[in-house]
């Protein structure tokens, strides 16, 4: 029999909580300190704009690639070991990209912390639905909430560390990725270890038949598909930002530093937004909130094409979208299936898929700005990303359930 947060003892249920917040610490940091780094990474390699763009996508491409696998990885070594080995490797790919030397290890580094986050991406969402079936949304929005609160962080410390000085010489940006990416991963393997301690294998198995099914139907299933669009969709809309904003803000005259904060603060209304999600979603809204969220964003993109020296309000519109919309999109993958195995196998399916599609984000951007030498191309193409997503949110905000073709009922 699962789990749940009503069974649990309350110090079991306090060391989860804790535990789970702590992943949600460490989901961002490695990601988030790149924005603010290019211009540091790009002189030191001599990468254009392009290459960095793709650099930025790697731990995308990951995920698309990886995230279909934590279904059967679960199934086979459990819940609880599959996250914890995930959480292992996220540290070793921190710590291989910051190494001296070649600049292929910063690639291959990026390339493992994608593997690492993208089994964690897909089970978290499954956890929250089996321990704490309850307060999904809830749940949920302080998930994100620290996920959005400590990528802020990362974003606006990063700079600031590079130009400490170790031995008369600044520290640089491969110690700057180095802490902010893995400062708090060893508090998080550690928390996650003692609050399953004991625990054994989690029982994920299932018959044969019905994890066929869930691992060959759910690629069919129209639900799921709309899932998964929403998800690439606000996934691009974030990763644009989080990579771009700094060299953006600077273009408009602003230094790297204030750069750096600027993207801090657009994450900090991410964690608003995320924050207030739940909410939306008791009131009357919550059918539609999946498409009214992104108007914020649309106006604050458009504001950054019309009067970009006021750049921290449209930051902070844009911020409010993407931590919403990433809480929603967390919440879908956990309302739209009926139960937990469910949930994994959406939570993979649509993460897979909404990769994909955001890995094109960053290096769409940069490309079109290299192209063009100014932003207005790219930021036009996230209009139009954005105005896709208001009509992808209008159908998956209907209460319907994947694998099953019987509307849910309230």
């Amino acid at each position: 029999m699962p789990v749940t947060a009503r069974s649990e003892g309350r110090g079991s249920l306090v060391l989860l909580i804790a535990a789970v917040c702590l992943v949600a610490a460490n989901m961002r940091p490695a990601i988030t300190a790149l924005g603010p780094l290019l211009d540091q990474i790009g002189d030191d390699t001599g990468m254009t704009a392009s290459a960095l763009g793709v650099l930025a996508a790697v731990p995308l491409v990951a995920w698309a690639i990886f995230s279909p696998l934590s279904l059967s990885l679960s199934r086979r070594f459990g819940q609880t070991r599959v996250l914890l080995v995930s959480l292992l490797v996220l540290l070793v790919g921190t710590l291989v990209r910051s190494l001296p030397g070649p600049v292929i290890s910063l690639w291959i580094g990026y390339a493992i912390i994608g593997i690492g986050i993208a089994i964690i991406n897909v089970l978290m969402p499954a956890v929250v639905k089996r321990r704490f079936p309850g307060h999904v949304a809830a749940v949920t929005g302080v998930y994100t909430a620290l996920l959005a609160g400590l990528g802020a962080v990362s974003s606006g410390v990063a700079v600031p560390i590079s130009h400490i000085s170790i031995g008369g010489e600044p520290a640089g940006w491969r110690m700057a990725l180095l802490v902010t990416g893995a400062v708090l991963l060893p508090f998080a393997i550690v928390a996650w270890v003692w609050a399953h301690r004991g625990a054994g294998r989690t029982p994920d198995a299932a018959p044969a038949a019905a994890a066929l099914k869930r691992r060959t139907g759910i690629w069919t299933d129209p639900v799921a598909w709309l899932v998964a669009a929403y998800m690439g969709l606000q996934a691009s809309l974030f990763y644009v930002f989080v990579t771009w904003l700094a060299p953006l803000s600077m273009s408009i005259g602003r230094s790297e530093v204030t750069a750096g904060i600027d993207v801090m603060v657009y994450q900090l209304f991410g964690l608003a937004g995320s924050l207030g999600l739940p909410f939306i979603l008791r009131g009357g809204l919550a059918r539609w909130a999946p498409a009214i969220i992104p108007w914020l964003a649309i106006v604050g993109v458009a504001g950054l094409m019309l009067a970009p020296d006021a750049v921290l309000l449209w930051a902070s519109l844009i911020g409010l979208t993407s931590g919403a919309t990433l809480a929603m999109s967390l919440t879908l993958m956990a309302q739209r299936a009926r139960d937990h195995d469910a949930s994994t196998a959406l939570s993979g399916m649509s993460q897979s898929v909404g990769y994909v599609i955001a890995a094109f984000g960053p290096v769409v951007f940069g490309s079109l700005h290299t192209l063009t030498g100014d932003w207005t191309a790219s930021l036009t193409v996230v209009l139009a990303v954005l105005v896709v997503l208001v009509f992808v949110g209008a159908f998956a905000g209907r209460d319907r359930y994947v694998l099953d073709r019987v509307p849910a009922q309230r």
